[in-house]
């Protein structure tokens, strides 16, 4: 699947690995891209959990670009569900960084 999100692309980052960066402007509170795999019940590097309107967690292990996002405390894009968005506007060459929740560790 790689290469569903036009306004996306992976490359290395200095952060860790592999990032997702834009390659053009996405402007606060913009669709980003949505998340996309398989369902699992293990926790692993490109595992995604979200939380439905009952509370029951679902893994979705990753399999197009968005499993390369990385985190940071002070993110510019958030899920909600499996859709990203933009928490501010983001500029082409920026990465695009989504906070891991309280259980990740820095």
């Amino acid at each position: 699947m790689v290469g569903e999100h036009s306004g996306i692309k992976v490359k290395a980052s200095p952060i860790h690995g592999q990032g997702v960066y834009a390659v053009r402007r996405f402007r606060t509170g913009s669709y980003i891209g949505t998340f996309r795999g398989v369902e699992t019940n293990q926790d692993g590097i490109h595992v995604l959990w979200v939380t439905d309107e009952d509370g029951k967690q679902t893994g979705i292990e990753g399999r197009n670009e968005l499993r390369f996002l990385n985190h940071d405390s002070d993110p510019n894009a958030e899920f909600i569900g499996l859709d990203l968005f933009a928490l501010r506007n983001i500029q082409p060459s920026r990465e695009i960084m989504i906070d891991y929740g309280e259980d990740w560790k820095e």
